[in-house]
Parts: C-alpha cells; structure tokens; sequence
C-alpha cells in the first residue's frame, strides 16, 4: 500500500545524544584552561594597574600638600598603605588596599624600594628611591616599576 502510515515518534537515539555529549565535553576540555588564563591575565592587569595608579595617586596627593606621603607594602597580608591619603570609603585612617579583595583576587609577590618595602614622596612627588612592585593571579605575574629620578610609574 502507497500511502501508509507509521506511528513512530521522532527523538535521539542514545547513540546520539552520547556521541553530542562527547563532542561537548572534547571542546569544554579545551576551552576552560583558556578561560582561566584569559580571567587571571585580566586579575593581574587589573591589579598591575590599580598599584601603578595609587602610587601615582600619592605622588601627586604628595606634590599638592608640598608633603611627602609614604606608600608601604605588606607582602604577607597582600595590602598596601598610603599615609596621609584618607580611605575612599570613609573609614577612619589611611587608605589601605587589599589585593585579594575582589576583582583583583591577586597577591603581592613583592615590593623592593633599595631594600625596603615602603617609597616615600617628598614634597615635589620625588622618591625617595626606584623599585618595583610584583603581583601574581594564578601563573600571570606583573611588574610596576618606579623610576627613581623621575618618580615615573610604568608596567612595562
């Protein structure tokens, strides 16, 4: 008979659906470990940037007070210090940073200003010595670097 009809559905065949799920899971595989460096390069660039601005920041706060104002790193809390610079947030005291805060979620690796972990600016924004800044997120590490001259604060 020509014109028959069949009551068959129409679905996946288990076959199907495992052999999408593998496909899936193939290209998940490759995919994640490139999302993680992608979110850790950014965390690091982020935190490079915010440390390479609030030195700046006190340079400047230093050059406009005719005051100098000390910027110190603590590399076992992950936090730095800008004395005489009031927290943005109201709080009493100093501003202070906490790199593992989010969305830096990183850590100070080190803080070297000629042997110290602290850089003063004198009144005219000069330091009182070149050094440099290292963060990490992950495997992506960053370099702030303070000229000891110029007082000019670069990632290089």
């Amino acid at each position: 008979m020509k014109g028959r009809v069949t009551n068959r559905t129409r679905g996946f065949s288990l076959l199907e659906v495992i052999l999408v799920l593998a496909i899936t899971l193939t290209f998940a595989s490759i995919a994640l470990p490139l999302y993680s460096r992608a979110v850790f390069r950014h965390q690091a660039n982020l935190a490079a940037r915010r440390v390479a601005a609030d030195l700046r920041q006190a340079q400047s706060c230093a050059r406009t007070a005719s005051a100098s104002r000390t910027v110190t790193f603590w590399t076992a809390t992950e936090t730095y210090e800008i004395s005489g610079v009031a927290s943005f947030d109201g709080a009493p005291g100093n501003y202070v940073v906490d790199l593992r805060d989010e969305p830096y979620e990183a850590q100070l690796v080190s803080a070297d200003f000629g042997g110290s972990g602290q850089i003063l600016f004198d009144g005219w924004g000069t330091p009182s010595s070149g050094g440099s800044v290292l963060v990490a997120v992950g495997a992506e590490q960053r370099t702030i670097v303070v000229d000891g001259e110029t007082g000019q604060v670069t990632i290089p």
